[in-house]
């Protein structure tokens, strides 16, 4: 017996669980998903990850500017469908949807709640040194991320993965962890677990003033600060009133005066070891190997 559900997702991290449902054998009534945006500096208007998907399948679409109106509400309500999954959307669901589906709204979240609420659960795990991560498929509830537990699955943290390539990883696993709960719903089988307040912590939006590097900090923590930045916002640091944004880097077991730096190897002393760049983007300039920055560059 197949669910008919309707899909919720923006970003490239959901397209993986749209995929593998679209490949089940439940029925996807509708894809919702945020309209275009503005890319960058430009004025053409993109549209995002979930979108693209679904034209190309042909499935039904709809990416209203406000979700929470009397024609979206109706528009479910007359559908009727068995079950709500939400990946990344994007939007809050308005209280008054959550009783619309005959199981449920789930939610796909990236890391082992109650740990990382919110806006930024990869990057606050890589930047808070974390030694693992996961997925959660929890139900949703009006308050944020605060709904019981489906299912978990843990991974191990790589401490020289970037967010972008752990969001690859956990978005793969947010698919399969998917498919097996939704199976454990068409069952019946399904036991939800309430979350600890007590032991949660938040994952607020990244802001830019987080962005620069001190290196009078610990060279892991620097370390994590740019994996956990990388692609964006990007970690930078200014030298001689020109910002550098680096992309890739590792510890040495070096030390010296703070905010020094080796020139020849690119290497900056940090409060106990050192950072040795090996990716750098000078302002308006394309990124480069450090080797290669070193040819024509100098600090």
């Amino acid at each position: 017996m197949s669910l008919k559900i309707v899909f919720m997702g923006t970003p490239e991290f959901a397209v993986p669980c749209l995929e593998l449902l679209k490949k089940s054998e439940h029925e996807i009534q509708c894809v919702y998903s945020q309209p275009p945006s503005k890319a960058n500096r430009g004025q053409k208007l993109v549209s995002p990850a979930v979108e693209i998907y679904a034209k190309k399948y042909s499935l039904k679409l709809r990416n209203p500017i406000n979700l929470d109106t009397d024609e979206e509400y109706n528009f479910l309500s007359q559908i009727k469908p068995d079950l709500v999954v939400v990946v990344a959307y994007g939007k809050i669901i308005p209280k008054r949807f959550l009783k619309l589906p005959k199981h449920s709204f789930i939610n796909v979240h990236a890391s082992l709640l109650p740990k990382w609420r919110g806006a930024a659960p990869i990057q606050r795990s890589i930047m808070n040194l974390d030694k693992e991560t996961g997925i959660s498929i929890m139900k949703i509830v009006e308050r944020l991320d605060e709904g019981p537990i489906l299912l978990q699955n843990k991974i191990r943290i790589n401490e020289n993965i970037s967010s972008l390539s752990l969001s690859k990883v956990l978005s793969k696993l947010g698919a399969k962890s998917l498919i097996n709960s939704i199976d454990l719903i068409e069952k019946g089988e399904a036991k939800y677990t309430e979350q600890n307040n007590e032991e949660a912590t938040y994952a607020k939006k990244i802001s830019k003033s987080e962005s620069q590097i001190i290196w009078n900090d610990k060279a892991e923590k620097i370390l994590a600060k740019i994996n956990g930045l990388n692609p964006n916002p990007g970690a930078w640091f200014e030298y001689n009133n020109q910002r550098y944004k680096v992309w890739k880097a590792k510890v040495i077991n070096e030390s010296g005066e703070v905010g020094k730096i080796i020139n020849d190897k690119l290497i900056f002393y940090c409060k106990d070891k050192s950072i040795q760049i090996l990716e750098i983007q000078k302002e308006g300039k394309i990124k480069q190997s450090s080797e290669k920055f070193l040819v024509g560059n100098k600090l």
